[in-house]
């Protein structure tokens, strides 16, 4: 935990200093071949419609509507499954929706890397410009992380290192020139039932009202 001796926050490391050339699809499916076995939560909107296009499965939680909880549910599936690596898959935007559940996960230290696909706009609702922190690095390691890394290539992000936890890695992305992934066919109930099943939770009672995906 953050203070806890023996605990070393290492500073942000900048894998990369050109200019981005990764788009987002590209910047998912690396992250994929890296933790193929590694739980996901995806935030709503694009990246969530890209990550079930490439591999749906039901390891993933995808977000439908909540924008900025991914991070927040992730930790949650982190700390009741610990054994099991957790993926975040998260956008600029959403990010900055919730900045605070960045020192819960520093000060707890679960098994997360933390995705930030950047590339400064909110895609899914129109491509409006995101307003978030100026280092999204530096912000994740001031909260706590025990490491974060800033990715704008391939090559950096297969030269990447990752020891310590939670850890973030920020790609600097492209603006979109490609379509979204197809959109997700699971109902709400469905991605629930099956993540439960993945990650061997169930309860005794289901929730009585139903959800309409958007």
């Amino acid at each position: 935990m953050a203070g806890t001796p023996g605990r070393t926050h290492l500073c942000a490391h900048r894998a990369g200093r050109g200019l981005a050339v990764l788009e987002i699809r590209k910047a998912i499916e690396l992250v994929l071949d890296r933790f193929p076995a590694a739980l996901y939560v995806s935030t709503c909107g694009f990246i969530t419609r890209d990550l079930f296009g490439l591999s749906d499965r039901p390891a993933n939680f995808y977000m439908v509507g909540s924008m900025g909880m991914a991070a927040p549910l992730a930790l949650g599936v982190a700390l009741a499954r610990p054994e099991r690596k957790v993926v975040i898959l998260d956008g600029d935007g959403s990010l900055a929706m919730n900045l605070g559940c960045l020192p819960m996960i520093g000060e707890l230290a679960p098994d997360i890397v933390h995705v930030v696909l950047d590339n400064s706009l909110h895609e899914s609702t129109g491509g409006q410009q995101t307003v978030r922190p100026h280092d999204i690095s530096a912000t994740a390691v001031g909260c706590g992380y025990a490491r974060a890394h800033v990715v704008d290539s391939e090559e950096s992000f297969h030269n990447l290192e990752l020891h310590g936890t939670p850890a973030l890695v920020h790609f600097r992305c492209l603006p979109r020139s490609h379509k979204p992934g197809p959109r997700v066919t699971h109902s709400p109930q469905e991605i629930v039932a099956r993540f439960r099943s993945e990650i061997g939770v169930f309860f005794d009672r289901e929730p009585t009202h139903r959800a309409t995906q958007r």
